[in-house]
């Protein structure tokens, strides 16, 4: 009876072991970085939406090694990443953390402030305003999209107030460069010593963009400006907010296209009086047909854009 309930009690341990492990093995977010230049390294996050599996590891975060510290850029989507991004950046350096820049207000860029609370966060005075006023609503969402992973997390804004222009920053020198479109308030970040541009959200690579707090030609407008700002040799490393590094500007010109495309796609249906379900039912053009979440994000724009297209079109008609 004894070796009877002692193997029981064996398979029950082991079994507690088990889902031990494999609830760490979930809670691990798997922060890989990679250099993409001297002293540069990028977190590249998955080319998906927010979901209880990834935990909202869909964005790029990266860290500059300078002489006296580490930038960030960008935090994650929650603290738990944020921690696990500190802990990423200590294998690689033993330097302090001496600046933390959000490059907008959507939720996987600052959601993850918290695990730098004890240093400089940075953003424009826009973002830090907007991370303010919608970062709790923001945060309850991902909470419903990506579940346990959010435990904890809770908003922390900005404190300090960055704008366009040169910034040194431990032992680097930075170029801000503050835009609009994808929201009401996008900053680049080129670090001169390296040539990498961190373009944040006004550039996805093989990646359909997000348009919640979009106005279409502000956002292409400052692409456009993107292209020409880096200087005489241009950026030897593009890294955008979603998709992979590039080292040309391909992917400014894929988000160029999918942008144009995406407000003609608008104003001619409400030009045509389709109704929002018409145009949903519309298909994508072929080079877009096969871009992850090219479906799912056309529908979502469809929702955000659509409506100012059909008004602005009713008051032509008029």
């Amino acid at each position: 009876m004894s070796g009877h309930l002692g193997r029981f009690l064996g398979v029950l341990l082991a079994g507690a072991a088990l889902a031990l492990s494999l609830r760490v093995a979930a809670d691990d977010y798997r922060l890989r970085p990679q250099q993409i230049a001297p002293d540069v390294y990028a977190v590249i996050g998955a080319t998906e939406d927010f979901d209880t599996r990834n935990g909202g590891n869909i964005v790029n975060s990266a860290f500059i090694v300078g002489s006296d510290g580490v930038v960030v850029i960008d935090s994650g989507p929650s603290l738990r990443y944020g921690q696990q991004l500190r802990q990423a950046i200590a294998r690689v350096t033993d330097k302090p953390v001496a600046l933390v820049i959000n490059t907008h207000h959507h939720p996987d860029h600052f959601l993850g402030n918290q695990a730098f609370a004890d240093v400089a966060i940075g953003a424009l005075a826009e973002t830090r305003t907007a991370i303010g006023t919608e970062g709790n609503a923001f945060a309850e969402n991902l909470y419903r999209m990506s579940g346990s992973w959010m435990k904890g997390t809770e908003v922390l804004a900005p404190n300090r107030t960055l704008s366009a222009g040169a910034l040194a920053v431990a032992g680097r020198r930075l170029r801000l460069l503050a835009f609009d479109g994808h929201t009401g308030a996008d900053l680049a970040i080129f670090d001169e010593a390296s040539g990498v541009l961190f373009a944040g959200d006004l550039v996805f690579n093989q990646r359909a963009p997000t348009t919640p707090h979009a106005d279409i030609a502000h956002w292409l407008q400052s692409l456009t400006a993107l292209e020409k700002i880096t200087g005489e040799r241009g950026f030897r490393v593009l890294l955008p907010g979603h998709g992979q590094p590039a080292s040309d500007a391909a992917p400014i010109r894929q988000t160029r296209a999918w942008l144009e495309w995406l407000a003609a796609r608008m104003n001619e249906a409400a030009r045509a009086g389709l109704e929002t379900n018409e145009v949903l039912a519309l298909p994508l053009p072929p080079q877009f047909a096969n871009m992850p979440m090219a479906v799912e994000e056309y529908r979502r724009s469809v929702g955000h854009l659509f409506p100012a297209a059909e008004n602005a079109a009713l008051g032509a008609a008029q």
